[in-house]
């Protein structure tokens, strides 16, 4: 299947100068993919080069004049920013022009505009920002990791859903487990959402495994973990810091001396495939599901091949009808149907 994906080139902290490579690269490793490079053409064009030529019609720059900055105010990026590039790669999926669009932008803005382009699937109220986190077991996907600070119980079930048919879609689970990100183990514990959070969880039909604390996460212990928007942040945020200074730990250890120097370059291999199982890098690009179509959330200080692999989550989640199966999963589960945009 054919996958266009239209890449919001200006955003982020590095801007053209990763996203215009990071998707030369994409299509490059990816033959039957298409992208559309939404920005200033002439800024995108040059950057491009004679390289775009050899794409054909696979490669295309749409013209966007505007670009929401990274700390922009919610409503200047929605009221005076109606042709940045992010909001023109959301109306090309909204027209069908695209099935995905990709973003390191401004997080608050991509919510908001691409709730305001796209609207909601029926049945769900809000948009989870869904992150790949890696375990010792290979991975877990959490959800909301920043889109929604406050959330009642039904939001936490409707979370749970999107990110268990996440999961199937990816990684072919046919049943990922569910847990619910709580301050212990036994169901009495948390607060009231949480309780009743977990009773909706336990008498859907979904593959609830029961509350899990933050250690479980990188056990491995479900595939799936689930939480409110400003818990999952700052568990985001903290594994992020954890990983920079356990870098910065082993990096001044072996430059100690001499001997640690050597020892060191003994080590090299181990430490290369090390760096390599918990380079983020290779887990970027946040899947914001509810929608009625496809949006990734990449890393803004992403590099080029970071920003490639949120632009391959992307098509992987269009390639596999990730929208489709969230809608038909929840109407199974909710009964809902129609058009809402709660």
């Amino acid at each position: 299947m054919s996958v266009t994906i239209a890449v919001d080139c200006m955003g982020g902290d590095h801007g053209p100068s990763v996203t215009v490579p990071a998707s030369l690269a994409f299509l490059r490793d990816h033959p039957a993919a298409n992208a559309v490079l939404v920005g200033r053409e002439d800024v995108l064009r040059p950057l491009a080069g004679e390289t775009a030529a050899g794409f054909g019609t696979r490669l295309r720059i749409h013209n966007a004049t505007q670009v929401i900055g990274m700390d922009e105010p919610l409503v200047s990026a929605m009221r005076t920013k109606k042709d940045s590039s992010m909001r023109v790669a959301a109306e090309l999926v909204k027209a069908g022009q695209a099935q995905a669009a990709v973003s390191a932008g401004n997080t608050g803005a991509l919510v908001a505009v691409s709730r305001f382009v796209l609207k909601m699937l029926p049945g769900i109220d809000r948009p989870a920002i869904c992150f790949a986190l890696p375990t010792v077991e290979g991975h877990t996907y959490a959800l909301d990791l920043g889109a929604n600070v406050d959330c009642t119980a039904e939001h936490l079930l409707q979370f749970g859903i999107m990110g268990t048919v996440l999961a199937s879609v990816l990684d072919h689970s046919e049943r990922p487990s569910v847990g619910l990100l709580n301050v212990g183990a036994e169901e009495i514990k948390g607060n009231e959402v949480a309780k009743k959070a977990t009773e909706l969880l336990r008498a859907s039909n979904l593959n609830f495994y029961g509350n899990v604390e933050g250690d479980d996460i990188y056990k491995g212990v479900t595939d799936v973990v689930v939480c409110d928007g400003f818990v999952g942040n700052v568990a985001l945020k903290t594994t992020e810091g954890l990983a920079r200074m356990m870098a910065t730990f082993l990096r001044e250890e072996f430059e100690r001396g001499p001997l640690s120097l050597l020892m060191g370059a003994v080590a090299r291999p181990v430490l290369k495939r090390f760096k390599r199982r918990a380079d983020p890098r290779r887990y970027n690009g946040a899947v914001l599901l509810g929608l009625r179509g496809i949006v990734v959330k990449s890393h803004g200080s992403a590099d080029i091949l970071s920003f490639e692999q949120a632009l391959a989550r992307a098509a992987d989640a269009a390639g596999d009808r990730l929208v489709e199966r969230i809608g038909d999963r929840v109407a199974a589960i909710t009964g809902a149907n129609g058009g809402q945009d709660a």
